[in-house]
């Protein structure tokens, strides 16, 4: 039969055949005869009895608007439990945490800088600093705005499908809105790049369409070039389009001659561009080398054809879906890993051999579904790979070839039987299927109420992924479930020894515990592990820190500091470490990076000031303290510290002021008592300097210079008998502390006791001769 016949046939029916963009009647896609033309399902002539008919070019015209509705609503119902969710992994780093979303420069650095926390995804990043800025952090927003960006996204299959001549393009649309595969791209805030990514990459194929029906367009091709950009700027596997571009045209039976090879060209050159900026970030960045991701090319081809298979089976049967699933032991050496390839080559091979009687759709759909997922198939390293080399939300585009044709299928078969039973069996099987997927997606959609339900719902689908143990113990240790956390943090190491993560999360859960030795041990494995594993350096240099061994601190905190993140906190404990060791322009030197990084940081503002004053710098101490103080009012230390520099500088009365205030806040501060002590020595108050330096000593018996100055107070009130019993209390804690000695010397001397008199004084001299010169020894 000619196309003239069909097309009389379809009007003898009540039907019109589809119109192109324009308006004009497109049969340059059409299959020849009309049996062929009856069971195409790549391109029919006539349209088929679907709910969006389409009778012109107008994008939402009569019954298009319910049918939109329809899409949009039932979207929205089926993401009900997303509603409220909150947010889970990754969203901290995207969201919650990301200094890019407030800081006044943070739009410019956001495009043109290397500080985003992930990849470069500047379009994302600048959606969430514009929500910022309208509601601030509740997740409820972000959450909607996901939400219709998929529903959005589902019209826009809904109209590319029309546009392409596919029979039941409402139906293929709906089948993207509501399967339960795509509730990773939606309920998870981070995946937001999934969903904008769609809607540029879906405008770019819709205004290249249109180009391609009248190559006059230039716009629509300016269009064209501009969403993909867009969509790239949103995510980079955005850089398959280009091979859509040619599917459109193989489709539509135009020819690919040089000037379309060129028209292609800007988007070839601009997606390799961007991917080769993704996987320098991903090498550079995100840290895709090592032996985890040392796979033989033939391996990633090997699991390439095993996620092929993968991703349809959960696109057929969407049932234990996860958010994490088991990573893939593959090997070049086991025949089995090898079916799935084999399997693969035969379905394209019979798909071939279809095309005659089926036509170009099913090559079409499943070219298009393997090159929009091959960013994702494990050909390139992705850092996720080291969990597992699939996921869902990495075939959200790519779904669209598989539900077209499973539409189209449908719809061309339920096409053969007599109109009465279609009219009754169409519905039915349609309602039923989406209602369906609609209640999988809903229920699906619980798992990401909040990271712990999260983790806990990917343990009980994968027990084995020691990634969501980890960050279970996470989770648990946060609320305080220390002994629940170290538990998980043990199932991960169980599942993956050389997971250095764990380690490190278990020594943190150790730390929080008391038990500071086993900690140690944890963080030195991780860092054996992964030397470069900056927290693990800056936590393990604190406690040896704590621990008073000085040398070793400075160099793990010095690491900490080389190999990053870069923090206030890490070079604040390395100049705290440095000052110790009398180091004190190095210390300086950190504390004041540690300030740059982080101006409101009151330790290490409190910390400046003590090396300051250390360094004879009294009034810029002051006015360290003094910031600290205006930062954290509260704090005894800084109180403390402002105190004695104060008393430094002769302002007494003052600094007993700020000394009492620490006290008030912390009453076994023994510094403060000592501190509080030594004020009172300057003025007619004795006793009250004799009982803050015996509260000193009480709460510290080993506080040597407490116990000296208290000492030197007893003596000069007389009470040279109980003087002398702290000199040699002093002594028992530290034999060579000069000052003691010659105190304690002259105080026998008094006493009468001139023989042990002279022994002291013999071993001031020898500790430190300034005393064979009569000096007074007090300190």
């Amino acid at each position: 039969m000619s196309r003239k016949a069909g097309k009389k046939r379809s009007q003898a029916k009540g039907r019109l055949s589809p119109r192109s963009p324009d308006g004009r009647r497109d049969v340059a896609a059409a299959e020849v005869g009309s049996r062929e033309t009856r069971t195409s399902i790549a391109a029919p002539l006539v349209a088929q009895h679907d709910a969006p008919v389409e009778r012109n070019s107008s994008i939402l015209r009569g019954r298009n608007w319910l049918w939109a509705f329809l899409l949009l609503a039932v979207t929205i119902v089926a993401y009900q439990q997303a509603w409220n969710a909150g947010y889970i992994w990754d969203d901290d780093e995207y969201v919650t945490q990301n200094e890019l979303l407030t800081a006044p420069d943070g739009l410019r650095r956001i495009w043109f800088s290397l500080d985003s926390p992930s990849q470069y995804f500047p379009l994302v990043y600048t959606t969430f600093r514009i929500e910022h800025a309208l509601w601030g952090l509740p997740p409820a927003g972000y959450h909607w705005v996901n939400i219709l960006l998929h529903a959005t996204n589902a019209f826009l299959v809904w109209r590319l499908l029309v546009a392409l001549r596919v029979p039941g393009a409402w139906l293929a649309a709906a089948l993207f809105a509501l399967h339960p595969v795509h509730v990773e791209s939606v309920a998870w805030i981070t995946e937001r790049k999934n969903v904008l990514m769609g809607l540029f990459f879906l405008l770019s194929l819709l205004s290249w369409n249109r180009f391609v029906n009248d190559s006059t367009r230039w716009r629509s091709y300016s269009f064209a070039l501009v969403f993909y950009a867009l969509a790239l700027f949103a995510k980079t596997p955005a850089c398959t389009l280009p091979a859509a571009l040619v599917l459109i045209l193989w489709l539509k039976r135009k020819s690919i001659d040089w000037r379309r090879v060129a028209q292609i060209a800007p988007f070839v050159l601009l997606g390799l561009l961007m991917g080769l900026v993704s996987i320098w970030w991903e090498r550079h960045h995100q840290g895709t080398q090592g032996a985890l991701f040392a796979i033989a090319p033939v391996e990633r081809v090997l699991i390439a054809g095993r996620a092929v298979w993968f991703y349809l089976g959960k696109l057929l049967w969407p049932i234990d879906l996860a958010f994490s699933y088991p990573r893939w032991s593959i090997s070049s050496t086991d025949p089995l890993d090898y079916l799935p390839l084999f399997a693969l080559g035969l379905l394209a091979v019979g798909i071939f051999f279809a095309r005659r009687r089926l036509g170009r759709g099913p090559e079409v759909a499943a070219l298009f579904f393997v090159a929009t997922l091959s960013p994702m198939l494990g050909l390139i390293m992705l850092y996720t790979f080291r969990y597992s080399f699939v996921a869902d939300h990495y075939q959200y585009l790519a779904t669209i070839g598989p539900f077209a044709l499973a539409a189209a299928g449908a719809t061309t078969a339920l096409s053969l039987i007599p109109r009465a039973q279609a009219a009754l069996a169409k519905p039915a099987l349609y309602s039923a299927l989406l209602l369906s997927l609609g209640v999988l997606t809903w229920r699906q959609c619980r798992i990401y109420a909040d990271e712990e339900t999260l983790w806990r719902a990917t343990i009980a689908t994968n027990p084995k992924s020691w990634m969501a143990h980890n960050n279970l113990g996470i989770k648990l240790l946060q609320k305080g479930q220390g002994d629940d956390a170290i538990s998980h943090y043990d199932a991960a190491l169980q599942l993956n020894p050389s997971y250095a993560e764990a380690h490190f999360n278990r020594g943190n859960a150790l730390v929080r515990s008391g038990r500071t030795t086993e900690a140690v041990a944890a963080y030195r494995k991780a860092i054996e592990l992964l030397p470069s594993f900056g927290a693990a350096q800056a936590n393990l240099g604190s406690i040896l820190l704590d621990n008073g061994q000085l040398q070793e601190a400075v160099a793990h905190l010095a690491k900490a500091v080389e190999f990053g993140p870069v923090t206030a906190e890490a070079h604040a404990r390395l100049g705290d470490a440095l000052s110790r060791l009398d180091q004190v322009d190095s210390a300086i030197t950190q504390l004041e990076r540690a300030l740059q990084l982080d101006p409101q940081s009151a330790e290490a503002r409190n910390n400046l000031g003590q090396v300051l004053a250390r360094a004879g710098r009294v009034a810029d101490a002051i006015v360290e303290f003094r910031r600290a103080l205006e930062i954290t009012p509260e704090s005894a230390g800084a109180q403390n510290n402002l105190g004695n520099a104060l008393l430094q500088t002769g302002r007494v009365e003052e600094g007993i002021a700020h000394i009492q205030k620490a006290l008030t806040l912390d009453p076994q501060n023994a510094a403060a008592h000592f501190n509080l002590g030594n004020a009172f020595l300057r003025t007619p108050r004795m006793e009250d300097a004799i009982n803050s330096l015996r509260r000193a000593v009480e709460i510290r018996p080993d506080y040597v210079r407490a116990r000296n100055n208290l000492a030197n107070a007893l003596t000069e009130s007389g009470s040279l008998e109980e003087a002398v019993e702290h000199y040699a209390k002093a002594l028992e804690t530290d034999p060579s502390y000069a000052a003691a000695h010659n105190n304690l010397g002259r105080a026998l001397a008094r006493l009468g006791r001139t023989s042990e008199a002279e022994v002291h004084l013999r071993r001031a001299a020898e500790i430190d001769p300034q005393f064979a010169r009569g000096m007074s020894g007090r300190p």
